[in-house]
């Protein structure tokens, strides 16, 4: 049994094959096409896993979307009338786009896939629709290495649902509880990420970078007047201070008043408000997520939790929860956002309405470590690099681990392209720019020179799994970047009392570990378990680095730059090497130096990511 999840058309498109419940593929449109969370119909997404499959459209049994279009719109008209007339221009402005694309998309898909696949099938047949969070539940519930567990899924908002509890058992889901919009911890979150001048549905990870920089001086008067907050976790905002219901912005003048002046303006300097906001708004989401955990724990009574939804991306909250002793384990969907609807949608399809059974491998999810993208063959590699007139040498793969590890020992940062592409947001070293965590200079620089980013944003450790606890206040398993712990306290180095003192920004230049480059300004990190089984080559990578420098952790961040999606192919790859400060780059068993590459291809690429 072959089942397509598809997701798009409003942001993180992406596509998944499940073969006999097996998740075979899966990739967002946007590697492919280089637009950052393309929302459009992912053609080369869906040519992608069926290339991965060796099957040909006509073997598909199902195609499910991930959402249902209708309760959307349901959802936009019921609004809208709830607030009239506040809401018409809001309402004008959406309502010529659903007209047009979005509330008859069933036909929408439908001719989609005949210009994809031709009409020889009759896809009005095996088109499904699943429920927006029952694809984020099953996307949780059905990978995990659990048998039964509790589900709580959070994000801005599906149809109607922001946030529901579920519980699965075997191959059934069932979902108990919703709470629904204009209610929504995610939406304010995205609030928060709006006014504090960074961009919705992409930002929010900036403010949760951000919030180690300030304090919670915020905190009471979310609590006070944006959001009451019940025993049992359940929640409802004040509508008085938002403007997404009825206007195009996230929030209003009373939420201006509040907080003392207008949103920041995007690109402009970030001061100590910002900060403080972010640290607020986080610290209130945890105790949301916490609270929802505690009753979720105590009216099921299981110990396993599952996590999906945009807002369980947010890995500081996770760790806590991890941390809180609700749950014996928690594992939560690397894909956590949109992207992973796809993959939900599918398994909702295969387990729930097929009846498809479901193996469970206890400590083994069923994610293959999220390595379910597109890998190049040796010889592609070395084609793909000549046609754009790289410069390479050919390596046996344990001189190229050597190579490439003693170039991280000698503070070089690398681009490392191996393997299957990740599915997600993160990249987990098949993807990655990767350097020494020991460098007191990694950070800054790599933030400015390579990424072209805040020089605030921290960066993520991969980690060996067996030497873990050796470096971090956690002993599990975190293979999808998704928890966060702090720095052992035997590897901090203690600030001093004039360094206590430095506010915000100041704080980044201070050392706070034996590994600063990854350590965050509160000596937190979050962290990423290199598996041997799940990634044999960054494994020996890092051993190797290990071998030689007694560090078993390299800095790892996604190989792309500031506003482009993560490097997709060999060319890509090469891209990013000439247009930024990388100083190498290994995609397979070519290396590249750049000092090597041609002078003026160097200029070409750089002034073309100058123009961009």
């Amino acid at each position: 049994m072959k089942v397509l999840g598809i997701s798009a058309y409003y942001h993180d498109a992406a596509a998944c094959l499940v073969v006999d419940g097996c998740i075979v593929a899966a990739a967002q449109e946007e590697r492919f096409t280089r637009r950052k969370h393309d929302a459009s119909f992912p053609v080369h997404a869906i040519a992608y896993c069926l290339r991965e499959a060796a099957c040909e459209p006509r073997d598909i049994d199902r195609v499910v979307f991930y959402d249902k279009p209708f309760l959307k719109f349901e959802r936009l008209l019921e609004t809208y009338l709830a607030f009239a007339p506040r809401g018409f221009r809001s309402f004008a402005t959406s309502l010529p786009v659903w007209l047009k694309d979005k509330l008859f998309q069933k036909s929408v898909i439908l001719d989609e896939l005949e210009r994809l696949w031709g009409n020889a099938t009759d896809w009005s047949q095996r088109l499904l629709f699943s429920e927006h969070h029952f694809s984020h539940a099953a996307s949780a519930f059905f990978p995990s290495p659990f048998e039964e567990a509790a589900v709580l899924t959070l994000d801005g908002v599906g149809e109607w649902t922001t946030t529901s509890m579920a519980v699965g058992r075997g191959n059934s889901l069932q979902i108990h509880k919703e709470i629904r919009f204009p209610h929504s911890l995610g939406l304010l979150y995205s609030a928060i990420t709006y006014y504090t001048g960074f961009k919705v549905n992409s930002g929010e990870y900036k403010v949760m970078g951000l919030a180690p920089y300030g304090e919670p001086r915020y905190a009471g008067l979310i609590r006070d007047h944006l959001i009451d907050v019940r025993e049992d976790g359940s929640f409802m905002l004040d509508m008085q201070y938002f403007d997404y219901c009825t206007g195009l912005t996230m929030t209003n003048s009373r939420f201006d008043e509040l907080f003392g002046g207008p949103p920041r303006s995007p690109e402009s300097r970030l001061t100590q408000r910002e900060m403080d906001l972010a640290a607020s708004v986080q610290v209130v989401t945890e105790d949301v997520m916490l609270a929802l955990a505690r009753g979720i724990a105590k009216s099921t009574g299981l110990r396993r939790l599952c996590l999906a939804g945009g807002v369980a991306l947010n890995c500081v909250a996770n760790g806590k929860l991890l941390r809180s002793g609700l749950f014996d384990d928690v594992w939560v969907q690397p894909a956590a956002g949109d992207a992973g609807g796809a993959l939900g949608a599918a398994l909702a399809v295969y387990h729930s309405a097929l009846g498809g059974k479901r193996e469970v491998r206890p400590g083994l999810d069923a994610m293959r470590g999220a390595y379910l993208g597109p890998s190049y063959s040796q010889d592609d590699i070395e084609r793909r690099l000549t046609a754009v007139g790289a410069r390479f040498s050919t390596l046996d793969t344990e001189t190229m681990i050597d190579t490439v590890a003693r170039a991280l020992a000698d503070g070089k940062a690398v681009g490392w392209h191996q393997g299957r592409m990740e599915f997600g947001p993160r990249a987990l070293g098949a993807r990655s720019i990767l350097a020494d965590a020991r460098s007191p200079s990694v950070q800054k620089t790599l933030n400015l020179k390579v990424k072209y980013r805040e020089s605030f944003r921290p960066f993520a450790p991969s980690v060996l799994r067996e030497h873990v606890a050796d470096w971090f206040d956690i002993d599990t398993d975190s293979p999808y970047m998704l928890l966060v712990a702090d720095v052992r306290e035997g590897r901090q180095l203690p600030m001093n009392e004039a360094q206590r003192q430095l506010f915000g920004i100041d704080k980044l230049n201070v050392p706070r570990s034996s590994i600063p480059a990854v350590t965050h300004v509160d000596y937190s990190a979050r962290i990423q378990t290199v598996h041997r089984q799940t990634n044999p080559v960054y494994h020996r990578l890092i051993s190797r680095f290990h071998e030689l420098t007694g560090c078993p952790v390299l800095v790892n961040t996604s190989f792309n730059v500031r506003g482009e999606p993560i490097v997709a192919t060999p060319e890509d790859a090469f891209r990013c090497l000439m247009g930024t400060e990388i100083d190498c780059l290994a995609v397979g068993n070519c290396l590249l130096e750049k000092s090597a590459q041609d002078p003026a291809l160097q200029r070409d690429y750089r002034n073309a990511y100058e123009l961009d």
